[in-house]
C-alpha cells in the first residue's frame, strides 16, 4: 500500500466522466501513446496523452466514457499540453481504463 491519505485528501481529487471525441496518434511521446480530446460537458473539452497503444485502438476509444482527474495543472508532454489525467488500472505493463458500467451524462462526478 501507498502512504496513506485523509478522506479531506481525496475530497481534493475531482474525478469525472468524459467521452473521447478525437484520438490521434502521438510520435512525439518518448513512449507509445494517444492524444485524447475528451469532452466534460459542462466542464468543457480537455485533452490527455495516454499510453495506451497496446491494448486500444483509436477506433475502440472513439466513443468511450472515461473516467479522469480533471483539477491537475496543465503538463506539457514533448509538443502537447495534458489537461487531464484518463485513470486506468495497471496489469504488466498495460493501462485499462477505467470506465462507467453504463452511459452516464458527460461531467458526471465519481465518488
Amino acid at each position: 500500500m501507498e502512504k496513506i491519505i485523509t478522506f479531506e485528501d481525496f475530497t481534493k481529487v475531482d474525478l469525472r466522466v468524459g467521452t473521447i471525441i478525437e484520438v490521434n496518434d502521438f510520435p512525439k511521446a518518448r513512449n507509445p501513446a494517444y492524444q485524447l480530446t475528451i469532452d466534460f460537458g459542462d466542464l468543457g473539452i480537455k485533452k490527455s496523452s495516454a499510453q495506451i497503444t497496446t491494448l486500444y485502438t483509436k477506433e475502440d476509444l472513439l466513443g468511450k466514457q472515461v473516467v479522469a482527474t480533471v483539477n491537475f495543472p496543465k503538463k506539457q508532454i514533448a509538443n502537447f499540453m495534458s489537461e487531464c489525467l484518463v485513470m486506468g488500472a495497471v496489469k504488466a505493463n498495460d493501462v485499462y481504463l477505467l470506465h462507467p458500467e453504463t452511459k452516464v451524462k458527460n461531467g458526471a462526478q465519481v465518488s
